[in-house]
């Protein structure tokens, strides 16, 4: 098993999107440890926002508009990550049979954090997709960063 991280750092949000998207490998499943997310721009109770999270895996087409971040091993290393990742896709990923497994409501004034047990562990099965998607829009431009860990059994 290697574990890795991938995360964004001081990114301005104003649209929805999937902050993560993750592609386990053809030879390998991939499983979800835990999720972090913060911003740094609304602090103050005027500008508190709760914004929608959500699970989902089943996409076949990926999104596009953001970036391939490195999933980076945390055994320094570590051979690099079987998979892909992406973040900050603007057009969200389409196609196939999506299913939300997990739905949040986050209060933007505190981070979000999301430790999995091992039972409630998202695990993706070879070549299977999943995002973590941002389901409302912002109310204006929030400075966000985030970081997601998971293993790699196989391959």
């Amino acid at each position: 098993m290697r574990l890795y991280t991938v995360q964004f750092n001081g990114v301005a949000v104003t649209a929805q999107q999937d902050f993560f998207e993750i592609v386990a490998p053809a030879d390998a499943i991939v499983v979800i440890h835990d999720i972090h997310m913060s911003q740094l721009t609304d602090v103050k109770d005027a500008e508190e926002e709760m914004l929608l999270l959500l699970w989902k895996s089943g996409s076949t087409t990926s999104g596009s508009g953001g970036s391939a971040p490195t999933a980076v091993p945390i055994e320094l290393g570590d051979a690099a990550f079987g998979g892909t990742t992406e973040a900050n896709n603007t057009t969200k990923a389409t196609a196939g049979t999506i299913v939300t497994h997990y739905a949040w409501h986050w209060n933007v004034r505190v981070p979000f954090d999301r430790i999995f047990t091992p039972e409630t562990r998202p695990i993706l099965s070879p070549s299977r997709r999943a995002t973590l998607e941002l389901g409302t829009t912002p109310g204006d431009s929030i400075t966000m960063s985030g970081t997601i860990s998971f293993a790699e059994i196989g391959g």
